[in-house]
């Protein structure tokens, strides 16, 4: 078998810069080029795995995406993303096929969006185009074009006298 060490340096190259100006549709395409699948598919996989990441290949992703920090990411094969998106750290991107769940399907996120750190987007929501999610929020309603969604401050639940144990 004849590897074409110039498709592997490329998938390499769009590899390394895809956290930061990365074009995803052009990885895709790489990896999924005639004759290409056979080593780029398994160098992709590992790729995301050193990673933590679970980016399939035959989701729905219209165009540039930049992850900053490209670990802990989940996107659904199901889920439709728009383009120019900015997509943080250890977010969660979900479907939902359980029974009596509001709203079952995948998410669709429109153009323009940043998702922050931890975010999770589940179910069959429609994220509007502009938007800024916040870190750490749960999104399970649709969010209307030109929205920021943050979560609420932090609350006292119990106030002790102290929080160090006694020595």
């Amino acid at each position: 078998m004849k590897i074409k060490m110039e498709m592997v340096s490329k998938l390499l190259k769009i590899l390394v810069t895809l956290g930061y100006c990365g074009d995803y549709n052009v990885l895709r395409k790489a990896v999924l080029s005639k004759g290409g699948g056979r080593i780029l598919i398994p160098i992709y996989k590992l790729f995301c795995l050193h990673h933590s990441s679970y980016l399939p290949l035959d989701n729905s992703i219209k165009g540039n995406i930049i992850f900053p920090h490209l670990s802990g990411i989940f996107i659904s094969n199901t889920a439709i993303i728009g383009k120019n998106n900015i997509i943080y750290q250890h977010v969660t991107i979900g479907s939902t096929y359980i029974g009596g769940s509001k709203k079952i399907g995948s998410p669709t996120i429109g153009d323009n969006c940043v998702i922050g750190a931890g975010a999770k987007i589940i179910g069959k929501v429609t994220i509007g185009n502009n938007c800024k999610i916040g870190a750490n929020c749960v999104i399970v309603d649709d969010i209307p074009d030109n929205c920021t969604v943050v979560l609420n401050k932090p609350r006292i639940i119990k106030k002790t006298k102290s929080c160090v144990p006694d020595r």
